[in-house]
């Protein structure tokens, strides 16, 4: 078979146009697709709701694919083993109740969950606003290319409408702090110091709708509530993900 270069540029402009096209309304925007996003993402995907998960970056897994400190292990702690079990990522026990995991396979089989449950992938694609109306609700993103965040470039963006939105950009609450920022009432503490264990037991309770149509899931979570960092243990960005999920889909129920 002879390769047609034109073809083959059709094929992926087609099919992803249409797919942006359509994705420009959407039951739920993740953005962010670390593991909290991507756990959030499936399970929310897997009821049928229409899910498009929004990275800035070129990859998804956020802090997870780096393990600690650049080698690829992760440790889970026996609360959230389930959730190892319910998205079939092997591990290893390490005493105490302690878990370890490859980090290339957690991310990896995190992302094809979402993928399998329906998901769609919005790589390199920016949030730099939002937008609410007359019900003080988060009722849109307002997108653009990263590649125009990181060159300064005044291009005009483009907005995808949600009923429901989730900030799981990690320490940086992109979001959370767009509302703060533009005057939503909303106060975004900032992220504390290191103590695992604290931010581990606090980050559920943390993981809510902090404003109209905004939750917030992973370390997003704990820097609006001011919460400690945890490091290289991801038993509560998984838990953390679950849960929105579950808030999100009773939010859903009600509109």
């Amino acid at each position: 078979m002879e390769l047609d270069e034109i073809t083959i540029s059709r094929a992926i402009l087609a099919t992803q146009m249409n797919v942006l096209i359509d994705y420009m309304e959407l039951d739920v925007a993740v953005v962010g697709a670390g593991p909290a996003g991507l756990a959030c993402a499936a399970i929310i995907a897997a009821e049928g709701k229409k899910v498009g998960v929004i990275e800035k970056k070129l990859s998804v897994g956020g802090g997870m694919w780096g393990g600690g400190m650049m080698l690829p292990r992760i440790v889970v702690q026996e609360e959230a083993r389930r959730l190892l079990d319910f998205f079939s990522i092997r591990y290893e026990p390490y005493g105490n109740g302690y878990y370890v995991a490859r980090s290339v396979e957690a991310v990896s089989k995190l992302t094809a969950a979402a993928c399998d449950a329906g998901a769609e992938f919005f790589n390199l694609t920016s949030v730099e606003d939002v937008m609410i109306k007359a019900d003080r609700r988060v009722s849109g993103l307002v997108i653009n290319w990263t590649a125009v965040e990181m060159g300064k470039l005044h291009v005009d963006p483009l907005v995808m409408a949600c009923k429901c939105t989730v900030d799981s950009t990690g320490h940086d609450a992109v979001v959370a702090r767009l509302v703060e920022k533009k005057g939503g009432d909303l106060k975004v503490k900032g992220e504390s110091f290191m103590w695992a264990d604290r931010a581990e037991t606090n980050i559920l309770q943390h993981t809510k709708e902090v404003f109209p149509g905004l939750f917030v899931a992973g370390m997003a979570a704990n820097a609006v509530a001011g919460e400690s960092r945890m490091g290289p243990v991801f038993g509560g960005m998984l838990l953390s993900g679950e849960r929105a999920a579950k808030l999100v889909l009773k939010s859903l129920e009600k509109r």
